[in-house]
């Protein structure tokens, strides 16, 4: 199982960096099912750049809720890099915030394969650049987790404040 440093806690140095940029966040959430949402909320003023946080869990949420393309749902299955991707451009453009953050995986403890094992997610991570300028961009990381469901969602949740922390980092 990963630790993740505490002192102060991911969400809130997240959260300090956001609102010193003025820039602001929407999450889609499949494995987590709303738990990075709890977490950023847990910061008091979080909703000075927090937007929202859509529990996407089923196809049919991703579909209707992000615009996830169908045949990329076929093609690839719920966790994947191009889902990620999709739901995290999807959070950031539905919401028109500045990050859309997403995942997608596997938490167990039934589920996974060889080729995705459980514990596997898929992290996105989109930035919305000015128009024109050709700054929009979206990242997605695989990890593979250890430990038990809650265990599991618990590491995904904290991999992708950190993720996005370092993605805001490079903004800055």
């Amino acid at each position: 199982m990963r630790e993740f440093a505490a002192d102060p806690p991911v969400e809130q140095r997240l959260g300090d960096r956001l609102r010193k940029q003025d820039a602001t966040l929407a999450v889609a959430e499949s494995c987590t099912g709303g738990l990075i949402g709890s977490l950023l909320t847990d910061v008091p003023g979080s909703s000075d750049y927090f937007d929202r946080s859509l529990a996407t869990y089923s196809y049919d949420a991703k579909l209707e809720l992000l615009g996830v393309a169908r045949e990329t749902l076929d093609d690839h299955g719920a966790v994947s890099e191009p889902v990620a991707r999709q739901m995290a451009r999807g959070a950031r453009d539905t919401a028109g915030t500045t990050w859309g953050l997403s995942t997608t995986g596997i938490a167990g403890p039934t589920g996974g394969t060889d080729a995705k094992p459980v514990g596997t997610v898929y992290i996105g991570v989109a930035y919305r650049g000015a128009w024109g300028t050709g700054d929009s961009v979206t990242r997605v990381e695989r990890y593979e987790f250890d430990g038990d469901r809650q265990q599991v969602k618990e590491q995904i949740a904290r991999q992708a404040l950190e993720d996005l922390l370092a993605a805001v980092g490079k903004t800055a």
